[in-house]
């Protein structure tokens, strides 16, 4: 069975990052989305949110495990047996940055890949950090998140006002 893994902090998830998942389930026999906590960011949501919006966003899509990652990728990967490991390349600027990691995980598991992904070029653009600032600032996000997700992040805003 082939595995990969797709990292990420998906703080939220956007519809980027869902086209990534559904074809990189075409690829694979079973794709985990790795929820990851990073200590440069600061979370709009919880783990345990994010989890949940991957997991009501993706239910139609098969061959998907969701789960938390914490600690480094590469042990994560060899303790569920992944092959692969999914990284989405909005553009250009992000290569750089891609490619440094996926050297640093070679180097530290040869057996490990990277596969780049580009999303669909309508969501070429789209990060979290614009979705969350646009909606911080009352701006409609409805192309840029799937429905459940919309009523999380205006929840989430609500309550912070």
């Amino acid at each position: 069975m082939k595995i990969a893994i797709y990292p990420g902090t998906f703080d939220p998830i956007t519809n980027g990052h869902i086209d990534i998942i559904r074809r990189a389930a075409l690829i694979f026999d079973k794709v985990i989305v790795a929820v990851a906590t990073n200590p440069q960011k600061k979370p709009l949501f919880s783990v345990a949110e994010r989890m949940d919006m991957i997991k009501q966003v993706i239910k139609d899509t098969p061959h998907i495990e969701v789960d938390k990652i914490d600690g480094l990728l590469v042990d994560y990967a060899i303790e569920k047996k992944a092959h692969a490991v999914i990284r989405g390349l909005r553009a250009v600027s992000d290569f750089e940055y891609e490619l440094q990691m996926a050297q640093v995980n070679r180097k530290l598991c040869e057996e490990l890949i990277t596969v780049f992904m580009m999303p669909h070029e309508n969501y070429s653009y789209l990060n979290s950090s614009v979705v969350k600032e646009i909606a911080m600032f009352g701006g409609n996000i409805r192309c840029f998140v799937p429905d459940y997700v919309l009523a999380k992040i205006k929840e989430k805003m609500n309550g912070k006002h």
